[in-house]
């Protein structure tokens, strides 16, 4: 098994498509998350993308873009077309730090491919696919997932076929595929995983706040955490944990750190081909819980350019 990076910190930042773009994912690494994680690609659009970019002397970074100060970084992949497989691992290889494969997106164009968290129904697929990444690669093979499909708890055995294939870490979000995002996450699952296998267990799911991270590693045992919608519009979060794991205590940000912040995200996204729309989504959630938080939004959902959104905010106080 390869071993993984050094993280500077428990806290990681989770993949989430349209939401953790080069941009969040810098200044979550800034805000001292332990590990950063790419959105979701697929295989065989990397395999794509790199013809075309050979033809121009490109390199697959210019389609999964990043920067250097995210490292270590983490490229997460899906898709279960083994050739594809080892391709596309073997075309991202020398850019990332860690490469992390998805078997737990529950979202309905993801799992009719046979990926993401459908291949929790089918453990013989399963193998294969962690077999043919670690066999295709030097750097350290990473595993998200759920904890089944439906009621039907399969992620002990996913877990052990894993281990056995030379996975280095294993994310376990406690819910179901069929659960989605409804509901709350058992994190008595974490536990039991942490009990099965002797690889690192990341605990994801519901952490919100500073005492939950930790409540999360005390009640599981875990030994990384992962935070996903947590950290949406709120980067301070990392730092928050950090503080809190080692003190007990942490540093509460104003409304004007929340404007800041966001002002500086805007900046790092210039540098990136991020959607315009995704980045006022970004704005929609930095602005929530706000005062006059409604407001700033519907200013926000008109705003034609990065120059709107950076004087929208500036009013923020």
């Amino acid at each position: 098994m390869t071993e993984l990076p050094r993280f500077s910190s428990r806290a990681f930042l989770a993949p989430m498509a349209g939401v953790s773009d080069p941009a969040l994912r810098l200044l979550c690494k800034e805000m001292g998350a332990g590990l950063v994680v790419t959105e979701l690609t697929s295989i065989h659009a990397i395999i794509a993308k790199e013809k075309q970019l050979q033809a121009q002397n490109q390199t697959i970074s210019e389609f999964i873009e990043y920067s250097e100060k995210e490292r270590p970084l983490s490229v997460q992949l899906f898709g279960s077309d083994l050739e594809a497989l080892q391709k596309a691992t073997k075309i991202v290889e020398p850019y990332f730090d860690v490469i992390d494969y998805n078997m737990g997106c529950p979202a309905p164009h993801i799992t009719q491919q046979m990926a993401g968290g459908a291949l929790l129904q089918n453990l013989s697929l399963t193998e294969k696919i962690l077999q043919t990444l670690v066999s295709s690669t030097d750097k350290p093979v990473t595993l998200k997932m759920r904890a089944g499909v439906g009621d039907d708890l399969v992620f002990s055995d996913i877990a052990k076929v894993a281990e056995r294939a030379g996975i280095a870490m294993i994310t376990l979000h406690a819910r179901t595929v069929k659960q989605g995002y409804s509901g709350q996450s058992d994190w008595s699952l974490i536990k039991q995983l942490k009990q099965t296998v002797d690889v690192p267990i990341v605990g994801n799911g519901d952490i919100t706040t500073p005492e939950l991270a930790k409540k999360m590693i005390e009640d599981t045992n875990c030994d990384y955490i992962m935070i996903g919608r947590g950290a949406m519009g709120n980067p301070f979060l990392f730092e928050q944990i950090n503080d809190y794991l080692k003190s007990g205590t942490y540093k509460k940000y104003s409304q004007k750190h929340k404007s800041d912040i966001f002002c500086k995200y805007l900046d790092y996204a210039m540098n990136y081909n991020i959607k315009f729309a995704n980045i006022k989504q970004q704005a929609m959630r930095f602005t929530k819980g706000l005062m006059n938080g409604a407001s700033f939004r519907s200013k926000i959902m008109i705003a034609k350019t990065i120059d709107e959104l950076k004087c929208i905010m500036s009013q923020i106080s």
